[in-house]
């Protein structure tokens, strides 16, 4: 066992404070890497906050994990001493249902995924995440990281990347195709740059135009406020596919009326009430509502391969640890462009 020092949080209501965590000694399948930097993801302040139900503190959030690895187990033969790899959402699974054997170990139905935090690993110990200073997994739940993209920009990549990766992909956005992205926040942004980069013909639908110069710069061909009602009339049954990347609870009727025949909206924000939604939307376009959550291990490497051959990087801006808990006030004020992203350094004793 090594002591590693981290941020945590001990309650729902106190900030997140500097503490230790114990990580396990390297298996002969594990690899030990030095963080170098995390991102910081909505879904870490809503754990926290025990929004999604109660956490076992004190928590240790992170899973936009990127750094170096400095030990390796006597089985691993995927990394080495000094590669560059990172971890996402999930450290396990329990590898023999179908998904896992097909590679979608985020929606397995044995174990169900072992989160990077605010979890149980199979040693019985609880997980804790990507605020710290090294962590130690099973080589098989690790990434490689190529070269040619910067360790922070990196980070965000493992979460909000593969995010909206995994639907673009699914539904097959392309040359040929109208995606529409609603919300121009941590996750749009990048929904934004995959979908362009893909070649698809891209718009940003959001509550106000404030944002629509990034928007454009950004790759989006078109950029439209929700807030005027003429939006939907002038797009309805645009688009073949729309992700949307906000929580809050909208009018489905709406936005499934933006839909063309077939076209299929992806719910990819999880709102805090049930959504309600209309049936003739769905019935008069053939239209289809549906979810995704992240993507397996062989997806987010197809991911990383993507980003780093096309030269899609998150748009971040980098803190201290000692900044996180003005960090979260900040992303949930949405005053972040577009990902908070943790310089651990400190955290290894540099």
């Amino acid at each position: 066992m090594s002591t590693v020092t981290a941020y945590a949080a001990t309650s729902a209501t106190e900030p997140l404070t500097k503490t230790t965590v114990t990580r396990r000694d390297v298996g002969p399948t594990d690899v030990r890497f030095d963080i170098h930097f995390a991102g910081i993801c909505h879904s870490d302040i809503h754990t926290v906050k025990a929004e999604w139900g109660q956490p076992n503190y004190p928590v240790v959030p992170g899973h936009e994990i990127a750094g170096v690895v400095t030990e390796v187990g006597s089985e691993v033969t995927k990394y080495k001493v000094g590669d560059h790899v990172g971890v996402g959402c999930f450290v396990d699974s329990c590898r023999e249902c179908d998904n896992c054997k097909a590679g979608l170990q985020q929606y397995c139905t044995g174990t169900g995924m072992v989160g990077t935090y605010n979890a149980v690993g199979r040693d019985g110990e609880p997980t804790y995440g990507g605020y710290s200073g090294e962590i130690v997994v099973d080589e098989d739940y690790v990434l490689r990281i190529p070269d040619s993209i910067a360790l922070d920009a990196a980070a965000p990549l493992l979460c909000a990347g593969i995010t909206l990766f995994s639907p673009l992909r699914h539904w097959n956005a392309g040359p040929g195709k109208k995606v529409a992205i609603i919300g121009l926040g941590g996750l749009g942004h990048m929904g934004v740059k995959l979908a362009h980069a893909m070649g698809a013909e891209v718009t940003v639908l959001s509550q106000s135009l404030k944002k629509m110069e990034d928007g454009l710069r950004l790759g989006a061909d078109a950029y439209y406020a929700t807030s005027d009602p003429d939006t939907f009339k002038k797009l309805a049954g645009h688009f073949d596919l729309i992700l949307n990347t906000v929580s809050a609870n909208l009018d489905m009727g709406d936005y499934l009326g933006l839909l063309a025949v077939d076209g299929t909206l992806v719910e990819l924000g999880i709102p805090e009430h049930p959504m309600a939604v209309p049936a003739f939307p769905l019935a008069g376009g053939r239209r289809s509502l549906s979810g995704s959550m992240i993507g397996g291990i062989p997806e987010t490497q197809e991911m990383l391969d993507f980003c780093a051959e096309h030269g899609v990087a998150p748009e971040i801006e980098v803190i201290e640890p000692d900044y996180i808990n003005e960090a979260y006030e900040r992303v949930l004020a949405s005053d972040v462009r577009y990902r908070f992203v943790i310089d651990t350094s400190s955290l290894r004793g540099e």
